[in-house]
């Protein structure tokens, strides 16, 4: 087998996998420069204080409303966006506490899917370049044999040799998708930070790219974090979903268990949303009052609070833990078990 190239993986029982990311206390803020010195006076505080595992062979969505700080995560965990705190355990290594040299070898194992295939791509080059520039960067096989990764990877994503030549503006959407995960599947990787890899594409395309998506991870167990604020497609992909708000995670639960039974008030309402495919039943639907608050000075105690149709003096004073109320069903609200 030529370098870079990779074998087909067996099928895992994820319910007896181990944690193949642990991330705990992962913090993100933003300094905010004001006066004539240009000194810090605020910080926008975009991820506060956030833990979750991934299990190998698993997808673990992360949704919520627009700038709740669900994309922060996914850069900061692999240390494109520099950490406030906190730290991001891979292979029994902090990913925060490596030297440059190690982070560059352990990035052959981290991978992202970027929301915008067209930005993310090179367009003064061919895609087959684009593809084998990580190639090179880590070293990896001669020119022959990056020729043949690189192949292999367009092949993986449905596309064919001759593609390799061609420019990112003569793709359509989709297919520069593809070509941006043939870019990340290129390295071989463990882990994938998929960010919202469908949310620019048109319906059938987007089912087209998680099916590809899905059928990766069968044949080279892989492990995704899917970032998307679409919960209808995160339904259709992931394994446990975990939903954001206002940079802070309110509910942690697998699919099954979310979707049939939400704990949270934030939850509930997300749900509500979803269109059902009958046109002949309706959803009461829950309909938030208020916009988000700033992340420049987020609420005291439940950051939902102001927006709760639920909300109790406790939840303006007293900010609640995020805890186990059913097994593997965590939730951050003083009331889950009202709703449980």
């Amino acid at each position: 087998m030529k370098s870079g190239m990779r074998e087909t993986m067996p099928n895992k029982d994820r319910s007896n996998s181990e944690d193949m990311i642990i991330v705990k206390n992962l913090v993100k803020f933003y300094p905010v420069y004001g006066g004539i010195f240009r000194q810090v006076v605020d910080q926008v505080q975009a991820v506060d204080d956030v833990s979750f595992t991934i299990k190998e062979g698993e997808t673990l969505g992360l949704v919520g409303e627009s700038g709740c700080g669900k994309t922060t995560v996914g850069h900061t965990m692999l240390k494109l966006r520099e950490p406030t705190s906190g730290s991001v355990i891979f292979d029994n290594k902090d990913i925060f506490q490596l030297n440059d040299k190690d982070l560059k070898e352990t990035r052959r194992k981290m991978q992202i899917v970027f929301q915008d295939p067209y930005a993310s791509l090179d367009p003064r080059l061919p895609i087959g370049e684009s593809i084998s520039e990580g190639l090179m960067i880590h070293g990896i096989g001669s020119n022959i044999e990056r020729v043949d990764i690189v192949l292999e990877s367009l092949k993986n994503v449905g596309m064919e040799d001759y593609h390799a030549h061609r420019y990112p503006h003569e793709f359509s959407g989709g297919q520069r998708q593809r070509i941006g995960i043939a870019r990340a599947l290129a390295l071989n990787p463990k882990f994938i930070v998929l960010d919202e890899p469908v949310s620019a594409l048109d319906v059938s395309i987007q089912a087209q790219v998680l099916n590809i998506l899905k059928d990766l991870q069968k044949d080279f167990g892989l492990t995704y974090l899917f970032v998307a604020h679409n919960l209808a497609v995160v339904e259709h992909i992931s394994d446990r979903v975990a939903v954001m708000y206002l940079g802070k995670i309110v509910e942690l639960a697998p699919r099954e268990n979310l979707f049939l039974k939400p704990l949270h008030p934030y939850t509930q309402a997300l749900m509500s949303a979803i269109p059902l495919p009958d046109p002949t039943k309706k959803r009461k639907r829950i309909i938030l009052e208020g916009d988000v608050p700033s992340p420049l000075n987020p609420p005291f105690g439940c950051r939902f609070h102001p927006r709760c149709p639920y909300v109790e003096n406790i939840c303006g004073r007293d900010e609640p833990e995020l805890r186990e109320i059913e097994p593997g069903h965590t939730v951050a609200c003083h009331f889950a078990e009202k709703f449980a």
